[in-house]
Order: structure tokens, then sequence, then C-alpha cells
């Protein structure tokens, strides 16, 4: 019997059939009838010998069409190549040059339509797990910090930017902006770190543990955030450019969009940011010793189907709520929620109230909700969006019992910080206009993430702030 060429860390080389051979990993996770009554971490995490398996499964193509779909613009094929040799501290260093918060990503990231639908081996299989390597090499690095300690050597520029906003967006930009030698600060309007990422996003899909060691890992870096800071409030735009050379605002776009329904003003009826940051920001009804009160229903139905409606209904369900429903006027086929998301309400046993839209909220004598009337749809012709547009069933009503209704239907831009800077130019939303480079209508005043496009994704806010981070040192260098 022929020996197996060996890589330099001893470890069996596989041929191209036998990569291809390679089933994809799948992620393992929590019994979901367990789960779906507490706060617990989902998906627990590939073991090592699944992250090397599955890195073997890359084709190392020369065309590198995963990179061309990661908005960051991540080494993917240098990463996995470096864990497909079980050398996992260079896998570490190659993804923490690209991003800040590779943690972050791998576990809220959209992979299977970004790098992974990209993916050559999505033409007739399964694509490479990228997402899951990704969190396998982050959660390592934060395992053996020993191992992966990483030593800033810069010169300092002497120059200086301040980031409106921790949250994805300005977290990525600060991390880019201290590798180059600027000293940046991050002024948070909340109490805590991490913008959406904390009080968007349940413990079950991101631990804060995880978001405060990727914050860490910046102050490492030379990174300085001041928390309670409203730019609009606490200072103006204005007063923040007199004493930095550049400033990125990045405070996304967390003011809901309301239904404008009869009734959404009774109790019982909250906006999907006002649940979520009660809930994943200020521990109501998960810490036993939380001042912060939270309506926790028996009844309760969510009004959307993206990402934050899977947030809140999940959310909701591990409350206590034995019936936590999703209330969409389309199919599950025209759902933007991510099919993981989906798939895992689906076990934890949500309830899918498909092709049905909300009329208005029902409440009794004392203004409290009970009832949400809705009108079932059918599907007609496609919209401007290529979607089938959802067309009302003539006479087709019925009344749903709720204690509890959440409006997920999205955000748009907060005016805090816009209405007291007049010479900052908006469009028609409120939301920042910016030139190709990220640049406002202010000179060295440049912008990213939601207040720029509306409600996105972590992973497209991302790529705002390291774009930005570009744009900034080069006009930092013409000073």
């Amino acid at each position: 019997m022929t020996e197996q060429p060996k890589n330099n860390d001893n470890k069996p080389k596989l041929s191209a059939k036998e990569r291809m051979a390679l089933p994809r990993a799948q992620m393992p996770e929590r019994d979901a009838t367990i789960r779906s009554r507490n706060f617990e971490e989902v998906n627990t995490g590939l073991t090592e010998e699944m992250a090397i398996l599955e890195a073997q499964r890359c084709l190392k193509c020369k065309n590198r069409q995963c990179v061309e779909g990661c908005p960051v613009r991540v080494s993917i094929p240098e990463f996995i190549g470096a864990l497909a040799t079980g050398n996992i501290a260079e896998a570490v260093r190659v993804l923490r040059k690209d991003t800040a918060l590779p943690a972050v990503c791998g576990r809220v990231c959209p992979q299977e339509t970004q790098c992974e639908e990209k993916c050559i081996r999505a033409v007739k299989a399964k694509p490479v797990a990228i997402g899951y390597l990704e969190r396998f090499v982050a959660d390592w690095a934060m395992n053996h910090p020993a191992e992966t300690h990483e030593t800033l050597t810069v010169t300092p520029t002497g120059k200086t930017v301040a980031i409106v906003g921790c949250g994805p967006a300005g977290l990525t930009a600060a991390g880019e902006l201290a590798r180059l030698g600027h000293k940046v600060s991050i002024f948070e309007a909340l109490h805590d770190t991490g913008g959406v990422l904390r009080y968007g996003i349940p413990e079950f899909r991101l631990p804060k543990e995880i978001i405060d060691k990727e914050v860490a890992h910046l102050g490492e870096l030379g990174v300085v955030i001041e928390c309670n800071v409203i730019i609009g409030k606490t200072m103006t735009l204005e007063e923040l450019r007199k004493d930095y050379h550049a400033v990125f605002i990045a405070n996304g776009a967390g003011l809901p969009m309301m239904l404008n329904i009869p009734g959404e003003n009774l109790k019982g009826v909250y906006s999907a940011n006002e649940f979520l940051t009660r809930v994943n920001l200020m521990g109501a009804g998960q810490v036993a010793d939380s001042t912060t009160p939270i309506i926790q229903g028996d009844n309760v139905a969510v009004i959307g189907a993206g990402n934050t409606a899977m947030d809140c209904v999940r959310t909701a369900r591990r409350l206590g709520a034995k019936r936590a429903m999703i209330i969409y006027r389309r199919t599950e086929a025209e759902m933007p929620a991510r099919k993981e998301e989906i798939h895992h309400a689906k076990e934890e046993g949500i309830e899918f109230v498909l092709l049905t839209a909300p009329l208005g909220v029902v409440g009794n004598s004392e203004n409290w909700a009970t009832g949400l009337r809705c009108q079932k749809m059918a599907l007609g012709e496609p919209d401007a969006s290529g979607r089938r547009k959802p067309m009302p069933i003539e006479g087709a009503f019925e009344e749903l019992p709720v204690d509890v209704v959440i409006n997920a239907l999205g955000t748009r831009a907060n005016p805090l910080l816009t209405q007291t800077a007049p010479d900052l130019k908006l469009n028609k939303w409120g939301n920042i206009e910016i030139n190709e480079s990220t640049a406002t209508s202010i000179k060295g005043v440049f912008a990213g993430g939601d207040i720029v496009r509306g409600g996105a994704t972590v992973i497209l806010a991302m790529g705002d702030g390291k774009k930005a981070a570009g744009a900034i040192h080069e006009y930092l260098c013409g000073l």
C-alpha cells in the first residue's frame, strides 16, 4: 500500500477526487425542544476534525469567485487553505487581516447568498461551508489567545478619526484605520458596545460574549470607545469635526417603520426594535433581576418574514409564548429571512401564517391587544421587485387571538444626528447621501451602513466600513 503524501503539519493530502467525495459538514445544534425555552446558542460549532475535513473540500480555484461574493473581500482560499493543513494560527492571521469581526460574520452573515453561492462546488453539489469555517477559526483564536496574540506595529500618523456608532460598520472602519496608524475614537449612543449586534440579534444566534471579545480585540489595537454619547444631543456633528481630522457616520437606522393600521398604539403592540432591545440589551424576561418590563403573551404574532422577524418570534417563544406566529402576506418561497433561520424556527414550533396581511389590531375596553384582524391573500403577477404581488381575496378575513403583536417590517433613519447638521445632504427617506468613495456633502465627513442603505445586513455594513476606511485614509494622507 502506497503511503499518502503529507503536508507540513503531517496531515494526509487528499486527491482532487477524494476532496470531491467529501460530504459537506453538518453544523451541530442543540435539541429544538430544549433550546426553544432558553437563550443558549443554537449552533454549537464544528469540531477541529470536522473543520479540517470541510476545509479540504475547497478546490483552490484560480478564479476566486467566493472572494468576489464577500462584501469585505476576505481572503477565503488562503484562510481555508491554512485550515486544511491544520495550521489554524495562520488561518487566524489571514482572517484578522481582512475582517475585524470574524466570529460575528461566521454566525450571522448570509453566506448562502454571497460567498457560498459563488463557490464552484455549488454548481453540482453543496458549496464549501465558508461561514462555518470562519466561525471555527475565529472561535479557536478566542480560545487560544497566547497563540494568536497580535502586536500592532505601525507608525502613528498623528491623524484622528471620530466614528459615530459602535455597530458593524463603525467597528470595521475602526479596526482598519487603527491598523493604518490613525488614532480612532468611537462614540456610541447606547450604554454598551456593538450597536445592532447587541440590541438587535438574540443571544441564541450571537452570544454577547462573542461581541465583547471582538470589541476587546479592537481595544488591543488602540481603538477607544465612549458610550452614552448621542451625536445630535450630547454634541453636534460640527462640534465633533472641530476635534478630529475626519468623521465616519455609522449610527445605523434605528427608527421603526410603522404599520399604519388601526390599533397599533394598543398595549401589547411593539416595534421589533423596542422588543429586541428590551430583551437583548436590557435583559427583560431572561434575567431574574432585570428592571426592564416586557409583556410575555401566550399568543404572539410577528408581522414580517425577514431575519428580524425570525429573531422576534423565536425570542417570544423563549419568553413562554404557547403560540408564536409569523404573519406574512406572501409564501415561504418569498421570505427574505435566511433559510437556516426559517428551518430553526420551524423546529422550535413557530407557526407560519402565510398569505395573510394585517388590517388592524383589536383591543378590549382597557386598551390591551386581544386580536389581529387579517386579510387572506393570493399571489398575483410579479411586481417591480420581481416577486409575485400579493392580492386580497375578496371577503376572506380572519381574526387571530393575540396578546402581543410585534411589527418587524423594517427600520428607517433616525433624524437625531442629521437634524442638527443642515449641510449634510439626505435623500427623500432621510438617509445620508454619499459619493462612490463614501464621502458625504461635508468635507472630511464620511458615512456608511444602514444610515446610508436603510435596513440591510451586518456584512453589507461591514463592507461599507471597510470601504470608508480606505477613503478616509486617502483623505487623511492628503491633509
